[in-house]
């Protein structure tokens, strides 16, 4: 995934939920976050965690603004 915020808007909208969501836990899992959810550690493993507090991942600014962006979307579309 790339660190920049540039391009995200336009596509968002044509993401699917499944696209959505592994978009919104592959910024979590570059940053070493170890998942709890059997469908992430399924999908991404927890291979070189080393956070266990989502909160304390290291994650830039632009990126956890692009993260509540997708989670604002997931919610208007009735992701789960």
């Amino acid at each position: 995934m790339a660190a920049s915020g540039v391009g995200f808007m336009s596509a968002a909208s044509a993401q699917s939920c499944q696209e959505l969501w592994v978009e919104r836990n592959s910024y979590y899992k570059e940053a070493g976050y170890c998942f709890k959810t059997s469908r992430a550690i399924s999908y991404f493993g927890n291979g070189g965690c080393i956070y266990d507090i989502e909160a304390s991942v290291p994650l830039p600014r632009e990126i956890r603004a692009r993260i509540a962006e997708i989670t604002r979307i997931e919610r208007r579309m009735g992701c789960n």
